[in-house]
């Protein structure tokens, strides 16, 4: 997937939970609300929590807020220096028993290290931590007769060890970490600065791969008890380091050099190599939550280089939820055939290895034995293709070292097996496997343009309405996108009655551009599961809306039939847009549930989780924001007090009209003082016209009557990013305005029925709001509500009473807003006499309200 500069630039960044209330974090520390800063939000606060987490240290022996403060100067009793984290040794946070000092910049600020020697200079701290979040150093302070020095050392002891314990772990001290990305950034920045004769984010991610696969071999390979070979000891030179790791990829090439080639070496300099090792060697990457390989790709080769390709890889918790979602048997056999760097691959061998184990348990297998049918699975069920060389290569590396498969992982074009060699074409036939899992490349501008490809795909063909469904034309498209044909080539791939697992983009399932897709699905398969993805799953490298969707190929004969759908909507997944971890993931909770509908177990019946029946599927939508049971139960508790009036029978019945506005093109913007109102023009229900795209009045008149806009109209914004469904009123101070074809026009037609203001204010309620949220469907980067206004439920308040009181506290506060409006241009035209304006600018400053 992927998204270019434009389309990035013109979303706004989803910032963290924390960020949105009001400029304010939760101290992970002392549990204090206190300013949001960069700082604060990129360095201090994941520091934080990787010493508790990742190293070990109780919080009570960590201080944060309020700051512990250190001296300024030898003479300073006041101690005026604040320290971001202080460590302590204990509980006792005492001058004596101050152990390490942190100092924090925000990112991209490299001072500071001067200011935490001094820190150390006055204090009793031995140790020294810079950070900007996405760098960092460790120091050591040693003393030596008067004399103060400092060393850079290649980690912190956890907690309970010895400084001179650095770089000495035994394999079962091993943990896992929270945040591997934090790790390889600083990596990548250290290398990026550093590294001698290497400055190319490929070539520096190979060789970072290349450590992964050393370490993950060392991992494996270690007696629990024994020593880890991949490590840097406090004091070792970087050459011992470097020596020790060239030889340990000596032994990972020698096993595997039907995966290796001779001329693959560890080519980064010594002192990088021993830096790199000092980063890692605490953590056991066999165990991490996330995939280590896919996190170091996707830190060493950023959007720039790989987003043409669409190579995001999946986060791990969403590898999960699809695993869960197909099922995969120790019998089965599994394809992903866009691999990537294997992840969907490598879950998948785990989750089969893990039920050998439970079958080895229960029937008393001798550990070989268990090893022995691990092996047997791994060669047996498990292919990869993938059409890039180096991540094919990558993935088949991954497969070896972690236990094998990967005779299995093969460089090719999946979309043209006509082009594949003998061994490939052999080992992944059409419709011989149970499972297919993946998550195929794709974005909006990446496109499938050989005729001899397309030719291939029904969906490489234009589509058409026939009736009720489509009909497929003898005409190839120009270019189809990948993700298209792949869910092709994935039920090509399938046996009858095999599972597919996969990602989209959430368009797919909605927009009428695409319903022939969804079409075309269900003459092969039925659609058994939707999950909706929150739109930071991929971010920071794209904004892309995603969903996993669980497919069931037909068997042999069987007829369609009226079935249960899962869907959830997984508002959190995890991380935040920037790729920072938080506390919030909706998908372990969606995994559980989704395994309780295939097991047919009663569901709680909320937004993560609940079912539709594929009878209620309407105009073959599957969004399942557009099915929440939430919004239809509220709905139904204020049936009891309120009409519910539905907004297309409004205008069926002559009650309201809507219409949209027109384009007018760029090119008539500036020509003159007519207001051409936009989606960002509206907001807190007043229009605010930008003097930039103001018409002639010639234009005006081309386009004045068939707009008709009126006092009293309402304007909602249809299409947009954000802006959907927020809405205006027209004022007498707006009447002569143009208005653009994004945006509805709502007019009363009958007072008596529907009173223009009761109309504003029932469009802009909490509970319609929603419904519009679930009726808007992305398209490409932008949300659009569509003709779906026609199904919005308006609740009217059935006490006469009621709607009287809302209709004018709407009327007071339009007025209230009217009148300020107009003593604002009142007071700007003693600026300049009205005289000497031209009469139609004029008109517009005094009435029009252009600012």
């Amino acid at each position: 997937m992927n998204v270019d500069a434009a389309e990035i630039a013109e979303q706004t960044a989803v910032v963290e939970e924390e960020i949105a209330r009001a400029g304010r974090v939760i101290d992970f520390i002392s549990g204090q609300e206190i300013p949001a800063t960069p700082e604060e939000v990129g360095a201090v606060q994941p520091f934080a929590r990787q010493l508790v987490e990742d190293y070990g240290y109780p919080k009570a022996s960590i201080r944060t807020r309020p700051q512990w403060h250190v001296k300024a100067r030898p003479s300073d009793r006041t101690k005026k220096y604040p320290v971001d984290i202080a460590v302590f040794k204990g509980e006792s946070h005492t001058d004596e028993d101050l152990y390490i000092v942190v100092e924090c910049k925000k990112k991209k600020r490299k001072d500071g290290r001067s200011q935490l020697e001094d820190y150390l200079r006055l204090s009793g701290a031995v140790l020294g931590v810079w950070t900007n979040g996405e760098e960092r150093l460790f120091l050591r302070k040693t003393v030596t007769g008067g004399s103060i020095d400092f060393e850079e050392i290649p980690n912190l002891p956890r907690y309970g060890e010895r400084i001179e314990d650095i770089g000495l772990y035994a394999r079962k001290s091993l943990r896992p970490t929270h945040n591997l990305r934090a790790t390889f950034r600083a990596t990548r920045n250290y290398l990026a600065a550093n590294a001698v004769g290497m400055t190319r984010d490929e070539a520096l991610a190979q060789q970072i791969i290349n450590l992964v696969f050393c370490k993950i071999y060392d991992e494996r390979f270690t007696e629990p008890d024994a020593t880890v070979r991949l490590r840097a000891g406090l004091g070792e030179p970087a050459s011992e380091v470097a020596a020790r790791a060239r030889e340990l990829f000596k032994a990972v090439t020698d096993q595997y050099d039907d995966v290796f080639d001779p001329s693959d070496q560890l080519t980064l300099d010594d002192a990088s190599i021993a830096y790199v090792v000092g980063e890692l060697q605490p953590y056991a990457l066999i165990e991490c939550d996330r995939d280590v390989v896919a996190d170091a790709f996707e830190t060493f080769i950023g959007p720039s280089l790989k987003g043409a390709q669409g190579q995001f890889f999946t986060p791990r918790n969403v590898v999960r939820l699809a695993i869960t979602m197909v099922q995969p048997q120790v019998r089965d056999r599994v394809v992903d055939p866009a691999c990537g760097s294997g992840g969907f691959l490598v879950e998948v061998l785990r989750n089969l290895w893990h039920q050998v184990d439970e079958r080895g348990g229960e029937l008393r297998w001798p550990e070989r034995e268990t090893d022995s049918e691990k092996q047997k699975v791994a060669i047996r069920s498990i292919r990869g293709i993938d059409k890039d060389a180096f991540l094919s290569k990558v993935a088949k590396a991954y497969m070896a070292v972690l236990g094998d498969g990967r005779g299995g992982v093969f460089c090719e074009n999946s979309l043209a097996p006509e082009t594949w060699h003998a061994k490939t074409a052999d080992e992944v036939r059409d419709n011989s496997f149970d499972v297919v899992l993946t998550n195929p490349p794709f974005g909006k501008k990446l496109k499938v343009q050989e005729a001899s490809v397309l030719a291939r795909y029904s969906l490489g063909h234009k589509w058409a309405r026939s009736g009720t469904g489509f009909q497929q034309s003898a005409t190839l498209t120009d270019g189809q996108a990948p993700q298209i044909l792949f869910i092709e080539r994935c039920l090509d791939l399938l046996k009858a009655g095999g599972r597919l697992g996969i990602v989209v983009p959430e368009s797919m399932l909605c927009n009428p551009s695409h319903r022939f897709i969804v079409s075309y699905i269900l003459t092969r398969a039925r659609i058994r599961a939707v999950v909706s993805m929150p739109e930071e799953l991929f971010q920071p490298y794209t904004h892309a809306k995603t969903a996993i969707v669980l497919i069931e190929k037909y068997a042999s004969g069987e007829q369609r039939e009226d079935h249960d759908v899962f869907m959830a909507i997984a508002r959190w997944c995890g991380h935040d847009s920037r790729g920072h971890e938080i506390p919030h993931d909706d998908l372990p909770v969606i995994t559980e549930r989704l395994g309780k509908f295939l097991e047919g177990e009663p569901l709680e019946f909320d937004h993560l989780g609940f079912t539709v029946r594929s009878s209620d599927i309407q105009d073959l939508v599957y969004l399942p924001k557009y099915y929440n049971p939430e919004l239809q139960d509220r709905l139904d508790d204020l049936a009891q007090t309120h009409d519910m009036l539905v907004l297309g029978d409004l205008a069926d019945d002559g009650v309201v009209e809507v219409t949209t506005g027109h384009e007018v093109g760029k090119l008539a913007y500036g020509t003159g003082p007519i207001p051409f109102i936009r989606t960002s023009d509206i907001a807190n229900w007043e229009i605010k016209s930008d003097p930039k795209h103001g018409v002639s009045g010639e234009i005006y008149k081309r386009y004045a009557a068939r707009q008709n806009v009126e006092v009293g109209d309402i304007l909602m914004v249809r299409d947009g990013t954000y802006l959907v469904g927020t809405c205006a009123m027209v004022t007498e101070l707006d009447a002569r305005i143009l208005f653009q074809s994004h945006i509805l026009k709502f007019k009363s037609k009958d007072h008596d029925k529907l009173e223009p203001e009761l109309l504003l204010a029932l469009l802009s309620a909490p509970i319609v709001k929603e419904q519009i949220w679930s009726k808007r469907f992305t398209q490409d980067i932008i949300d659009t509500l569509g003709s779906r206004w026609r199904e919005l439920v308006l609740p009217v308040p059935r006490d006469p009473h009621s709607r009287n009181q809302i209709s004018a506290e709407v009327r007071k506060a339009i007025d209230l807003r009217s009148e300020a409006r107009l003593s604002a241009r009142k007071a700007v035209m003693h600026v300049a006499p009205h005289g000497s304006l031209d009469p139609e600018v004029e008109y517009d400053f005094l009435v029009i309200g252009r600012s």
